[in-house]
């Protein structure tokens, strides 16, 4: 018998690959992100208004009334002292703050108009953010003005010549209104509710201008008729008929800032002496050339 053939045995399989992993792993931060910083945010954010009330708690009046004036009106104009009047610098200027103190100044002064017992239930005199506002409310009978008319009473005359004379003595500018109810004026089909309105602001005007009230003191007279009730609820109430003088707060003054002494204005260039300065620059039309 013949020997059997060798079998050659079978080749290895190939290696296989090594695949490596790496895992990075993360500091304490990467479980949290920023969140830490929004929190911390807030925290600090909280603290800040807890110290602000605090000392708004601890600040006395003046400071208060200021703060609360500006949040009341943001875009009012804060504490202003300036004027440009001419002619008044004895008077006394009302900045924003101290329209209170004006207005217990008024009420003071209003005390001496004969009668005024029974007026001063008619007169009321607040702050609004046009200035101090001092308003006089009519009755039924009419008690500042003849009713239906444009011509003050004798109780008006009084006290708006009391008012002139403490309000001439001020660099403030004043508005003057006129306001009538809803009733249409049924005495002339050419004469309504807004030539009244308008009549009774200026006849307030020209008296109190005799008494005290400088003429460019005045800004404006104005008439609403029945466009500005004082009750909309009772369009015909007698309330709504009254005039109203307002105060305006003082504007403060620009001055401009004085020029550098480093960089004074330069002087002009004489091209005659200098000539580079126009070498390269084309003559405008028409002008001669030298």
């Amino acid at each position: 018998m013949s020997p059997e053939p060798e079998v050659a045995p079978p080749p290895p399989p190939p290696p296989r690959p090594i695949i490596i992993v790496k895992r990075k792993k993360a500091g304490h931060a990467g479980h949290h992100g920023g969140a830490w910083k929004v929190a911390y945010a807030d925290f600090v954010t909280a603290m800040m208004a807890l110290f602000i009330v605090l000392w708004l708690m601890s600040a006395d009046k003046e400071v208060r009334e200021q703060i609360s004036a500006f949040f009341n009106n943001p875009t009012g104009p804060g504490k202003m002292t300036g004027t440009a009047a001419a002619g008044a610098g004895h008077a006394i200027e009302v900045p924003r703050d101290d329209m209170d103190k004006l207005r217990d100044k008024i009420q003071q002064a209003l005390t001496t108009v004969p009668n005024f017992r029974n007026l001063k239930d008619h007169v009321e005199i607040t702050i609004t953010a046009d200035g101090l506002r001092i308003e006089l409310l009519e009755t039924e009978a009419g008690m500042f003005f003849e009713s239906g008319r444009p011509l003050p009473t004798e109780a008006g005359a009084g006290l708006l010549s009391r008012l002139a004379e403490e309000m001439g003595k001020l660099p403030n500018n004043l508005l003057i209104e006129g306001h009538t109810d809803a009733k249409p004026f049924a005495a002339s089909k050419s004469y309504s509710n807004w030539e009244l309105s308008t009549d009774r602001a200026n006849a307030a005007r020209r008296l109190m201008e005799e008494h005290g009230l400088r003429p460019e003191q005045v800004a404006q007279v104005r008439g609403y008729a029945e466009r500005q009730l004082r009750h909309p609820e009772d369009p015909n109430a007698a309330s709504n008929r009254r005039i109203s003088v307002i105060v305006q707060y003082l504007t403060p003054t620009y001055t401009p800032a004085p020029e550098s002494p480093a960089h004074p204005p330069s002087a002009p260039v004489d091209a005659r002496k200098n000539p580079s300065s126009t070498a390269g620059k084309p003559s405008s039309p028409g002008s001669p050339r030298e």
